[in-house]
């Protein structure tokens, strides 16, 4: 099923098997579209996919959350340059970004999750990143793949917020139908 159009954003998934029990939920895929980039692996027996559907309801209990005070202003490239540096680099003592020190720059990530990508299944061990920001009534969505110290890939989008909101729940929505047809069956 796909959810939205690839072009601009889309997010599509795959139950290959369902499971009653919620922390597995279904064997398939789950990948998201930004401006046609593809984020996440779609093999049909790609990931369990309790933690996206997850990821998808917690986003949408959090909406209009997902705010930091450098998400307007910055390019996705500084943005995602700097999230990187935050989670990965080695050297974190006195780091600052963007006149934040680092490890505050870190908690407004956690505290505000504005990492939708990875979102802890393997679903997206193909280095996809994607980063969610509320802002006013617009979403900013910031796409990337990380390989090593290289960002690839990079998307940087903004979509009206209630637009972005019906595609999660429309997905969530449809997803737990599926999912649930395929367990009576």
């Amino acid at each position: 099923m796909i959810i939205g159009n690839k072009s601009k954003f889309a997010i599509e998934s795959i139950i290959t098997e369902a499971y009653e029990r919620l922390s597995f939920r279904a064997l398939g895929y789950f990948v998201i579209y930004i401006d046609n980039i593809k984020y996440g692996i779609d093999r049909p027996d790609a990931s369990l996919l309790a933690c996206s559907f997850d990821e998808v309801e917690d986003r949408l209990l959090k909406r209009g959350l997902h705010t930091a005070p450098f998400s307007n202003e910055l390019s996705a490239n500084k943005i995602a340059d700097a999230v990187c540096k935050s989670i990965y680099s080695e050297e974190q003592e006195n780091e600052y970004l963007f006149e934040i020190p680092r490890n505050n720059f870190y908690d407004i990530i956690v505290a505000n999750k504005l990492i939708w990508v990875p979102d802890g299944d393997e679903a997206f061990d193909d280095g996809s990143h994607i980063l969610h920001f509320d802002v006013e009534n617009k979403v900013r969505l910031v796409g990337f793949k990380r390989y090593g110290n290289d960002i690839n890939n990079l998307t940087d989008i903004w979509l009206d917020v209630d637009e972005f909101y019906t595609i999660l729940q429309l997905w969530r929505d449809t997803f737990k139908s599926e999912w649930e047809s395929a367990l009576n069956t």
